[in-house]
């Protein structure tokens, strides 16, 4: 798994230090694409603390989390969320070692969502994303924006110290205590048990969000090692109904899993034999399932930074676009939660479709 966090501004390339002198200025209009269901979309924060346990990266300390929720808007959106902060911008590039981007590159990106923008009435389905190791949760906020477009609730999980940054409302700024550690099982561990406890909150009775949820359709997505935590969390919390992997190796075996699961990754990481974590967890997960690959994409391919990135300086040649990754993957995940959390007919996810070349489908899934 590649656990540093590609280029922004060159989607797989190596980082290229620069002098103070050739750091370019930072490029004009960068933005998320629109999202492409019906609804407007709000989004808000929260900041949540777990008394009832430790942070697994600092004893002594409770555990504390960041929280996003985007989620349908009762009528149209003006001021729309900022991306990252200035001080996260920089950070985030300074530990993917980015000295040739402006420090507030990521800082300038155009987002879709209003900030507590009014909700729109009725339950919906509620889905958690966990974004990749070092990364933020605004790392996803392009995928949230969609299906939250569609109808969704997101929650996107800040799971603190394993991110480059990440800030609480007092202006603390937390970094990634994690990385030294590269303990994989541990951070997918810790982070079913931030789920649990997000899950816990939200559906709480003295929750705002208790009305608007429907519980008994959840499901969570994760990047990288998100995919693999998405594994570790459904095998702890039945509540979660459905789950999906986003080009990440499983180091949380699905052994037993019996709901409903999606593989979704890059033909040259996973395809068959290429990951002997997905072709033992294929054995091992008893519901439905499906293994898709997707033709050219990188790691980060399913987030996004490569569709920021080509908007700077063009997609690289052989790539796959930004911008088409991102429909991948917002298309794909929308039908497998469709399927599942509402029931309705997705024939996308039976086989191969014209609309969308480089998907693959290497295994049968029931």
């Amino acid at each position: 798994m590649k656990l540093v966090l590609a280029a922004v501004l060159a989607l797989n390339g190596a980082p290229a230090p620069a002098s103070p002198a050739s750091v370019p200025a930072a490029p004009p209009a960068l933005s998320l694409g629109a999202p492409t269901g019906p609804l407007p979309v709000g989004v808000t924060s929260m900041h949540l603390r777990d008394d009832s346990r430790d942070d697994p990266w600092v004893p002594g300390q409770r555990r504390e989390l960041m929280v996003s929720l985007w989620y349908p808007a009762a009528g149209k959106v003006t001021a729309t969320a900022p991306y990252v902060t200035p001080r996260e911008s920089e950070l985030i590039l300074q530990g993917s070692q980015r000295t040739d981007v402006p420090p507030e590159a990521l800082s300038t990106v155009r987002t879709n969502a209003g900030v507590d923008a009014a909700p729109r009435p009725g339950r919906a389905p509620l889905v958690v994303l966990s974004p990749g190791f070092t990364l933020p949760r605004s790392s996803l906020t392009g995928l949230a924006e969609d299906l939250a477009s569609r109808g969704y609730v997101v929650a996107g999980i800040d799971h603190t110290y394993e991110a480059f940054a990440v800030t609480f409302p007092d202006g603390r700024v937390t970094t990634c205590l994690a990385c030294a550690a590269g303990d994989y099982p541990k951070v997918a561990r810790g982070r079913a048990a931030d789920v649990s406890f997000v899950l816990d909150r939200l559906l709480a009775r003295s929750s705002a969000w208790r009305t608007r949820l429907d519980p008994r359709r959840i499901a969570m997505v994760g990047h990288s090692i998100g995919g693999a935590s998405a594994v570790a969390a459904m095998r702890a919390d039945r509540r979660i109904d459905a789950g999906a992997d986003l080009d990440g190796s499983l180091f949380a075996a699905p052994a037993g899993l019996d709901r409903p699961f999606l593989l979704l990754g890059s033909a040259a990481e996973h395809s068959p034999g290429k990951d002997d974590s997905w072709d033992r967890g294929w054995a091992e997960l008893t519901g439905w399932k499906r293994w898709i690959t997707v033709s050219g994409a990188g790691h980060f391919s399913f987030i996004d930074y490569p569709e920021i990135a080509d908007q700077a300086t063009g997609p690289l040649p052989g790539m796959l676009p930004g911008a088409r990754g991102a429909q991948i993957t917002s298309t794909y995940v929308a039908a497998f939660l469709d399927r599942h959390l509402r029931g309705l007919p997705r024939p996308l996810l039976d086989g191969p479709c014209p609309r969308f070349p480089e998907v693959a489908f290497p295994h049968p899934g029931t």
